[in-house]
């Protein structure tokens, strides 16, 4: 009688890739979709760290690309037909480019969803991550000076 096998893929429960580093984890993950959503998560991570040089990445919830700098800056789901693009705290930014085009019903996120052939405007891009981490480091600054004024 043959034993059955059950094989995961990278990112579920039983992950191979668990002691990894987040960077490395996200450039598994990028090699694992193979196809247009790998190379626009690779695309967006590059325009993210051009935008912010000192960003962190993370891997959080069981899966999800986060970028940080004093705070969540974006995570980059992969589904589908889309890499969405979630900015914690896009509702308080400023989107003269109107990138912004999901979850724009909520009151702290906003997402971008990036289909296949899309075009990335990257200065608008860049634009909204450098703001998305000024709030960050402007809010983080100013519950310091709460914490010190108290």
């Amino acid at each position: 009688m043959k034993k059955a096998t059950v094989t995961m893929k990278k990112g579920e429960a039983g992950d191979e890739n668990e002691g990894a580093s987040p960077s490395q984890r996200i450039d598994d993950r990028i090699k694992e979709l193979g196809d247009w959503r790998g190379a626009m998560l690779a695309r967006v991570r590059v325009l993210i760290k051009q935008a912010e040089p000192e960003v962190i990445e993370e891997w959080k919830w069981r899966g999800v690309p986060v970028w940080e700098r004093s705070g969540i800056i974006c995570t980059g789901e992969t589904y589908k037909s889309a890499v969405k693009l979630t900015f914690a705290k896009g509702a308080s930014l400023e989107d003269p480019s109107g990138l912004f085009n999901s979850s724009l019903e909520g009151n702290t996120r906003r997402a971008i969803d990036f289909h296949e052939g899309d075009e990335i405007d990257e200065e608008a891009l860049k634009a909204l991550i450098r703001a998305a981490a000024g709030l960050n480091s402007s809010a983080k600054a100013a519950g310091s000076r709460k914490k010190s004024s108290g």
